[in-house]
């Protein structure tokens, strides 16, 4: 019972961090693209949109547990990204807390990956949409 409460605890935790990632997005969807265009990337509206949208599949892959593993993977890949392109060392010099940002990232992939591997429980998991299937 406590691995079961622990796994949908977890699960909900990655959903809430992404729904209120892709609210925030979607609340100021013109100051995360500014924010993008700073970080010097081209067509910083569109890239928030999808950022946005990504987010929200991510959210309904984890509260539902339909590919799951994918869902963690990808979820790891996008958080590695956003450490370096918008915390990466050219940030530390002018701001410290910068460097902790950066770090958080990887402890946050760090249980994605242990997400992706071990998936999403037996409880209120959709059981089809996963490379990673038990066997009986």
């Amino acid at each position: 019972m406590g691995r079961t409460i622990a796994i949908l605890v977890a699960r909900l935790i990655f959903a809430g961090l992404f729904a209120m990632a892709a609210t925030f997005k979607f609340a100021g969807m013109g100051d995360t693209a500014q924010y993008i265009a700073a970080a010097g990337f081209p067509f910083p509206l569109f890239l928030a949109w999808c950022a946005a949208l990504f987010e929200t599949a991510l959210v309904l892959a984890f509260a539902t547990g339909a590919f799951f593993a994918e869902a963690a993977l990808l979820a790891g890949a996008y958080v590695i990204f956003l450490a370096f392109a918008f915390h990466g060392p050219s940030h530390w010099a002018g701001n410290q807390a910068e460097f902790g940002f950066f770090v958080d990232h990887f402890t946050f992939l760090a249980g994605l990956l242990y997400a992706a591997v071990h998936g999403p429980g037996e409880k209120l998991a959709v059981s089809r949409g996963s490379i990673w299937r038990r066997h009986a």
